[in-house]
């Protein structure tokens, strides 16, 4: 399930941006956001991106070209944003790509923990401890997530604290 830091995460994430912005809008800013931003974190391999669009009708105006590129929506999401995903011949999820909007942005609590982990090697360690305990314990798919939240909560304050930012939730899926 985790993996070691691979360094070509970066490269890997600098084609799939190329080709959101050739399939989509080659203005959109995109970001490497999740644990394969993060040099030394374990993570799934799965390349996560954060995706800024005008509004919905920015990302929906660009749906069917983001279709024919592989990129599928993800209809069971986050209910604050759109989400696309990617996947191998094999079926394995790849990549992950947010889209959100101009006035999210800013308070994107999966941009900010990237940036905070990034620049806080302590809390980045903290954090792979918890990833790997919990991966051996057994825990995989929404509960693994769900496991997660209290240190990412606790990450994404001083993060949002640093930046003179409000708190922000990062819970962001539907319950149920």
């Amino acid at each position: 399930m985790l993996s070691d830091y691979d360094p070509d995460w970066p490269r890997a994430f600098e084609v799939a941006a190329a080709e959101l912005r050739n399939h989509g809008r080659e203005a959109w800013p995109v970001e490497h956001i999740g644990s394969t931003s993060v040099p030394g974190l374990v993570a799934k391999p799965v390349i996560d991106l954060a995706v800024r669009v005008e509004d919905v009708t920015d990302l929906d105006g660009r749906s069917a070209a983001l279709e024919d590129a592989g990129w599928l929506s993800l209809a069971a999401g986050p209910t604050t944003h759109a989400v696309r995903v990617k996947q191998s011949g094999s079926g394995q999820r790849t990549h992950i790509a947010h889209f959100f909007r101009e006035e999210q942005w800013e308070r994107c609590h999966q941009r900010l923990f990237a940036a905070w982990l990034r620049e806080h090697p302590e809390d980045r360690d903290r954090y792979a401890r918890l990833k790997q305990a919990l991966a051996s314990s057994g825990l995989v798919g929404r509960e693994y997530t769900e496991a997660k939240t209290t240190l990412v909560q606790e990450i994404v304050d001083c993060a949002a604290n640093a930046r003179g930012l409000p708190p922000i939730a990062v819970r962001d899926k539907a319950s149920g």
